[in-house]
């Protein structure tokens, strides 16, 4: 078992075979036992299977490989729409459109999103995570139909792997460095050398920093992948659709 958590890979290529109903919903089933706030499951997800509507939803995800081959794309939603509703008919006076329940949201929606992705490949299916659901949640949010108090946070693409042995895995952070007993103790530079020099060794780490020009791959983390002028533009435009979808975050 633990072979398989180390050895496991993301997928981003597929084959044809259609992923049924009857296995998401078994799927589902099985991760929605994921831990919950308070056991409300403060989530929905959103199955796309239909060809033109994941064709404009890859587009929302600016078309990468996993959105556009996979066969399913699930996009786990942060939801107090069910919830809200489900008090206002009971008698109880919701109080929930702030940021600490918005919070809780998430990490129902991130809990149960994880849960169905090992179960998933637990079941000889691949996933790969879309990291760009909050680059576009406006955009998601419209071609999805979702109400007020529901707001997308992760997607999964979901298929059965094409040639998953020649798929790479990927290199971690050793776990001396991740884990802080009783406190946190913070990093000198030899510790920030060490904790990364594995990363900074590989192959494909050089190729990157060739191919874009830096002198470092921190430089092509700061200033190809994850500019600040990108990360100041999609934090404005996710913090205002929030908003507009019913939450209201401190001043």
């Amino acid at each position: 078992m633990d072979n398989y958590f180390v050895n496991r890979k993301t997928i981003r290529s597929f084959s044809d075979e259609k992923v049924g109903d009857e296995l998401v919903h078994s799927l589902l089933g099985i991760a929605s036992h994921a831990p919950t706030t308070g056991n409300m499951q403060l989530y929905s997800v959103v199955a796309t299977r239909d060809e033109e509507k994941k064709k404009k939803l890859a587009e929302c995800h600016f078309n990468q490989p996993a959105s556009v081959s996979a066969p399913l794309i699930l996009t786990f939603c942060a939801d107090f729409n069910r919830f809200e509703k489900w008090c206002n008919s009971r008698n109880a006076i919701p109080g929930f459109r702030n940021f600490q329940s918005f919070m809780s949201a998430v990490i129902d929606t991130v809990c149960v999103a994880q849960q169905f992705n090992t179960v998933a490949e637990m079941y000889g299916l691949g996933c790969c995570y879309l990291g760009t659901v909050t680059y576009n949640a406006p955009q998601i949010s419209s071609l999805l139909k979702l109400p007020e108090m529901v707001v997308p946070v992760v997607s999964l693409a979901v298929g059965f792997p094409l040639d998953a042995e020649s798929q790479p895995s990927s290199d971690r952070l050793p776990v001396g460095h991740l884990l802080h007993i009783e406190e946190y103790v913070d990093y000198t530079s030899e510790d920030i050398d060490n904790c990364y020099a594995y990363k900074e060794s590989l192959p494909e780490s050089a190729k990157f920093i060739s191919e874009n020009n830096k002198e470092t791959l921190a430089q092509v983390f700061t200033d190809v992948r994850y500019p600040e002028s990108n990360n100041t533009i999609f934090s404005d435009i996710y913090y205002r659709f929030i908003e507009e979808k019913g939450f209201q975050f401190p001043k």
